[in-house]
């Protein structure tokens, strides 16, 4: 369920019509509901009432200040993967001890940014990071957090590169070679281990890769706690899937946690805490990107909506092959649907929002709404071409407000600088 619905023919968030914020904010633009955010959380929330359990909310899927303020407020921890995620959190005011710190790459700097923040736990993901974190630890005089990312082999059945659980993945640690690792953890004075973290991919629309992966995350946890293992969390990281075309039904929030209850209800009953990963489960219906048609071209083969938002603004469709629906802020003018493709002004073939879509045929300045954007929207934008980052729109209830401006060229060569012998 979202906040975006039609009154008397044209499309609000909330109670504000997406046409007043284009004509105040400027096109392209990213609208997010406020209340689509509060009920999604509250929502997932509700799902793992059963079990003591933390919400740490994947940054990577939107990191802007006010969604993360917002979030921290209702109770969420975060779920990082950079510096600079762990930069943005804090300075939303989401207290460290509710942050997870996940990722294949992070550097000595990072690692020593999170320890001198004092964060929940890292998810290590090979032996050669946990040797940097231990040595990064014992160089700051601390003890460092960890729990350790066990892949599975478990077949997500989602987007090849949104799969993160089969044994050929860049992400986690074979179950047996976790095994080991653990150990040498247990020897080592610098490094306190604190849980068990797994993530098989994202966008999944079944349960049963899910109830799979947690089976063997609970034996190992089973075998950690018999061996002494101080064990408090278990990491089950996020993933569930969010319908982003009409008739699509992935399992609902309500369903994903009476699987987890029913996997780890007995671990929970032991005293560990289940920490839950969720992003695009909780940002992708709280936003859409707005944009307005600048022509329609016809080549004789082929007819093109060109709007002024493109994949540097959205990049999903060009990345992922995603779809996103796409429909017109003003439904009162009746127009006939036509078969098109809606692209950007990117110098790029592959800039486009949709391919061969019927949708009721727009005209030169019509208003359209990329919905399912709230997620891997913004997150993902760049200055490609040297495109301005379009600005971000919060609403709730009937006020809106711009929590991030909009680039203006400036901001494109801001920290460019030329050497004064270039010209020599």
């Amino acid at each position: 369920m979202d906040h975006f619905a039609y009154h008397q023919g044209r499309l609000h968030c909330e109670g504000v019509s997406l046409d007043e914020i284009a004509r105040a904010c400027g096109t392209p633009c990213y609208v997010y509901s406020y209340a689509t955010f509060e009920r999604h959380f509250a929502v997932f929330q509700s799902a793992l009432k059963q079990v003591a359990h933390l919400i740490c909310y994947s940054v990577k899927a939107n990191s802007n200040g006010a969604i993360l303020r917002a979030l921290g407020g209702w109770g969420a921890g975060a779920d990082v993967v950079s510096g600079g995620e762990l930069y943005r959190v804090l300075r939303a005011g989401i207290p460290a001890q509710r942050v997870v710190f996940s990722g294949v790459g992070k550097t000595a700097a990072e690692i020593s940014e999170a320890l001198e923040a004092q964060i929940l736990m890292f998810n290590v993901e090979s032996a050669a990071e946990l040797e940097l974190i231990a040595a990064v630890a014992k160089e700051r005089g601390c003890q460092a957090p960890i729990a350790l990312r066990v892949n599975p082999d478990v077949d997500p059945r989602t987007h090849p590169y949104i799969a993160t659980g089969l044994k050929d993945s860049k992400f986690g640690i074979p179950l047996e070679a976790a095994w080991e690792l653990y150990q040498r953890a247990l020897a080592e004075p610098t490094l306190l281990v604190r849980g068990i973290d797994c993530h098989i991919g994202s966008q999944l629309t079944e349960l049963q890769p899910v109830v799979d992966a947690l089976a063997a995350v609970e034996q190992m946890a089973r075998r950690l706690l018999a061996r002494g293992a101080p064990l408090s969390y278990v990491d089950i990281g996020g993933g569930l899937g969010v319908p982003y075309e009409v008739g699509q039904t992935p399992p609902t929030p309500e369903a994903y946690g009476e699987a987890v209850t029913g996997a780890l209800k007995e671990l929970s009953a032991l005293g560990l805490t289940i920490i839950c990963e969720p992003g695009r489960v909780i940002a992708a219906n709280a936003g859409v990107m707005l944009v307005r048609v600048l022509l329609v071209k016809d080549n004789g083969a082929k007819r093109f909506v060109v709007v002024d938002g493109a994949m540097n603004d959205l990049l999903r469709p060009s990345l992922y092959g995603s779809h996103h629906e796409i429909v017109a802020v003003d439904q009162r003018r009746q127009a006939p649907p036509a078969k098109v493709d809606v692209v950007g002004p990117i110098c790029e073939s592959g800039d486009f929002l949709a391919k061969d879509r019927l949708l009721p045929m727009p005209q030169t300045d019509d208003l359209l709404a990329v919905r399912t954007a709230g997620a891997y929207g913004f997150s993902m934008a760049s200055n490609y071409n040297s495109r301005p980052r379009l600005a971000e729109v919060l609403v709730r209830g009937e006020r809106f407000a711009v929590v991030r401006a909009r680039e203006d060229y400036a901001d494109l060569t801001r920290g460019e600088s030329s050497p004064d012998w270039l010209t020599d």
